[in-house]
């Protein structure tokens, strides 16, 4: 089987010496090179062709970040394994928007990350346990998104009049569904129509039907 070739691009020279003996010492990784700046990353990628690239965050010039957007750009089959010290979220969800298959803080264990790089090579997504926990909390705390409210432009009498109207009851059945005068109901579809800026019943009603008011799910009444 062919090696898995491997870029290092780190800024520090210490890490970078650990990552380089880790590496040698895994018979199914090949080094190809190593990178002290986002710029140099970027360069080497386009050169050398990796199929991983161990990258940092925090680097001069361009950070890890925009270097993982513009390798991807033009290199999308290269697998980037943010290796960083960061562990905000801001960090780790630019990192995966960017198109990282991973993140690990810097101080895994060297299995850890020779089982990541293994992983992110098959195809797979890797999150060290810490990033993993960070993001169950951040997705179980997320508030649901409530649906907007339809035409908030118009009173709540509006809107149960609108869909009536969308159902295709006319003035009188709706002023006696509703138990108000005709004067009542006239004045009222005025009003729709006047602040949904259509010119009759037919346009209030494909408006209306559009936005799903008329179905059977919206009839407030029976």
């Amino acid at each position: 089987m062919d090696k898995i070739s491997i870029l290092i691009a780190d800024d520090e020279p210490a890490f970078r010496g650990g990552l380089r003996a880790l590496l040698k010492s895994a018979d199914a990784l090949d080094l190809c090179g190593d990178a002290a700046t986002g710029h140099d990353a970027v360069r080497l990628a386009a050169d050398l062709q990796p199929d991983i690239i161990l990258m940092d965050i925090k680097m001069p010039g361009l950070n890890g970040i925009e270097a993982t957007r513009r390798i991807l750009a033009t290199s999308p089959h290269i697998g980037i394994l943010m290796l960083t010290m960061f562990e905000d979220d801001d960090s780790v969800f630019a990192a995966m928007r960017a198109g990282a298959r991973g993140y690990l803080l810097k101080g895994a264990l060297k299995a850890e990350i020779l089982r990541a790089i293994q992983t992110v090579s098959s195809g797979g997504v890797v999150f060290g346990a810490a990033i993993a926990q960070r993001m169950m909390r951040y997705f179980t705390t997320l508030k649901p998104i409530e649906p907007a409210e339809l035409f908030p432009e118009l009173t709540e009498r509006e809107r149960e009049i609108l869909n009536l109207v969308a159902q295709g009851y006319n003035n009188a059945e709706i002023a006696q569904r509703l138990v108000l005068s005709d004067k009542t109901v006239r004045n009222h579809i005025s009003n729709i129509f006047s602040k949904l800026q259509v010119a009759d019943r037919a346009q209030a009603i494909v408006r209306a039907r559009e936005a799903g008011l008329g179905s059977e799910r919206h009839r407030t009444l029976q």
